[in-house]
């Protein structure tokens, strides 16, 4: 039997005129998280206009999966469009498959093999400058890292620290725009207010760093197959017509921001984990040891520390991005309900990653849980989406977060260099508000270990 959309339950706390909005901007995470509360599909008003949240793996999995024909990104990607560009991410379905074909050879598993060399050495790089006991922004750390394994791995060229500087804290404030700008009436974007500004800010200044990186990767002549070559040589099956430098470009922020982002963010949040959880660290370490030493990290290395590949999981389970949307292109039904063209649908990766349903004491961070992650099918565990929208970089974050990791972890603990409480802050994945961490030197540790010991030769 079909149900009707008005007779879907709306989510509690909605107040006239603005709707969830309160809610949802105060509390966020808490909000989403109660929706599977109130059932599997429930209304959230933004201001007066209304979106459909699902609430259950089920139900995302035939949105994503079975019904992804039916269904264009949305609100949000609207949103997005006119400042981050109409590259994969944001692309109508067509266009989003014509990119793929042309980009996925990039990501091929022969050449993210590849890659590993480039992102050791700058995790290596990184890792290297660091200090005994100086006090280190781990963030900042990791995004210098994914910045330049990027550029070096998709763009051949390396950026500068100024491009590094406005990509991790400009980054950030774009997106958090863009979530408040799918949030909140259009009007609102157009105020002459603190906030707009500094995200005007932001694009511009986004924007004019990958112009010059583009530039650079351009004049350096690079003979390589990179990303930015293979989009210059691209010609369209049926036109046989070249991409516009607008549509390279636009594809390249699309890679730029989704290489970096997400892949920084995870790391940081991985550190975080492990001092806090000395029995996984403890574990991870002795892995780590025991088939890296302080030699390279490949890929041959990478598959065979399977505990480090859980810790990774866990991580992007427990710090998954909060809301993506979708827009049904056409009636369609899902889950028994009739949903009219043009209905805004949405669901949120960290209420499912959270869901006591799907995980024993979900907000536990417990890598343990993915030795036997073959039982997990359709969309439990989505930090990189599914169906044919799915992330076509996953296999190339996977790779990088492991190498930075075990390359990293070699040779340094990282410990709390302060006992005030993390916060989560919204972002396309959540971010730690900030984290200050100390480095203590392992290479020396494990060094005097395998020394032999001298004997006592003092009188008796």
């Amino acid at each position: 039997m079909t149900t009707e959309l008005r007779s879907v339950p709306r989510a509690p706390g909605r107040v006239p005129l603005l709707g969830h909005l309160l809610r949802l901007t105060r509390s966020p995470f808490a909000f989403v998280e109660d929706l599977r509360n109130s059932g599997e599909i429930v209304r959230v008003d933004l201001g007066t206009s209304p979106v459909y949240f699902l609430t259950t793996s089920d139900l995302v999995h035939e949105l994503l999966v079975g019904r992804a024909r039916d269904f264009e990104k949305g609100r949000l990607i609207d949103r997005a469009r006119p400042f981050t560009g109409n590259g994969l991410l944001n692309s109508d379905n067509q266009t989003n498959r014509q990119r793929r074909r042309l980009m996925q050879p990039m990501f091929h598993r022969a050449r993210i093999e590849g890659y590993a060399a480039g992102m050791a050495e700058q995790a290596l790089a990184v890792a290297e400058s660091w200090e005994p006991g100086r006090v280190v922004e781990v963030d900042s750390a990791m995004y210098e890292i994914s910045i330049n394994t990027v550029m070096t791995t998709l763009f051949s060229t390396e950026a500068d620290a100024e491009a590094i500087e406005v990509i991790r804290h400009q980054v950030p404030v774009l997106l958090k725009g863009v979530l408040a700008r799918a949030a909140l009436p259009a009007a609102v974007g157009r105020l002459p207010v603190r906030s707009n500004r500094r995200f005007d800010r932001a694009v511009t200044m986004v924007r004019q760093v990958v112009d010059e990186l583009v530039a650079t990767a351009r004049k350096s002549g690079a003979d390589s197959p990179d990303l930015l070559s293979t989009l210059a040589a691209a010609r369209d099956a049926d036109t046989g017509e070249a991409l516009t430098e607008e549509e390279i470009r636009d594809e390249l922020i699309t890679m730029l921001i989704g290489g970096t982002e997400t892949t920084a963010t995870t790391l940081t949040w991985t550190f975080h984990e492990l001092a806090h959880n000395p029995e996984a660290e403890k574990r991870a370490l002795a892995e780590i040891d025991a088939v890296v030493g302080d030699g390279p990290v490949g890929l041959a290395e990478i598959a065979e520390l399977p505990f480090l590949t859980h810790v990774v999981d866990e991580v992007a389970r427990l710090h998954a991005i909060p809301v993506l949307m979708r827009r049904a292109i056409h009636e369609v039904e899902l889950g028994g309900v009739r949903i009219p063209a043009g209905t805004e649908l949405a669901f949120s990766p960290y209420a499912l990653h959270r869901d006591p349903r799907l995980y024993t004491d979900p907000d536990r961070f417990d890598p343990e849980r993915w030795a036997d992650a073959g039982r997990r099918t359709r969309a439990e565990f989505i930090p990189f989406s599914t169906g044919a929208r799915k992330c076509i970089g996953e296999a190339y974050a996977r790779m990088e977060m492991s190498v930075v990791l075990a390359t990293v972890l070699a040779r340094w603990q990282l410990r709390p260099a302060s006992d005030r409480a993390v916060r989560e802050v919204v972002a396309a994945v959540p971010r730690p508000d900030q984290l200050p961490m100390t480095p203590i030197a392992r290479l020396d540790r494990k060094a005097a270990e395998r020394r032999p010991k001298q004997p006592d030769l003092r009188p008796a």
